[in-house]
């Protein structure tokens, strides 16, 4: 009944940051970004930063998701902040959407440059 109640629960807040997350691609990036790195690897390196403890505290969580239109999508919590990781012909676009323009957001939008 517990894991039962456990699955359930993260059904939903899947359900809740993916309609803020189609929400937000209805919008202008916050940032949009460029690398000639495999999409895999900058997300995968979007992730991991994201979950350094060290800069973002007790919030330091970060998941990886097959993305709308191909790609992956690295989110938070609540997609409080979340990036498309899209690779094409010409190299690797990032679209970084963040519901807050505050400290946090720029400091994610830094930790993502440093995988580009």
């Amino acid at each position: 009944m517990r894991m039962l109640t456990v699955a359930l629960a993260a059904t939903l807040l899947a359900g809740c940051a993916g309609s803020v997350m189609e929400d937000a691609r209805t919008r202008t990036p916050y940032k949009t970004l460029t690398s000639e790195k495999p999409g895999k690897d900058v997300a995968q390196c979007v992730q991991f930063s994201w979950q350094d403890e060290a800069v973002f505290g007790v919030d330091a969580a970060a998941y990886l998701e097959p993305g709308k239109q191909g790609g992956t999508t690295v989110y938070t919590r609540s997609a409080e902040s979340f990036v498309d990781v899209v690779s094409g012909a010409s190299g690797t676009t990032l679209k970084y959407y963040a519901q807050k323009d505050d400290f946090v957001a720029k400091r994610r939008l830094a930790a993502l440059a440093t995988c580009l």
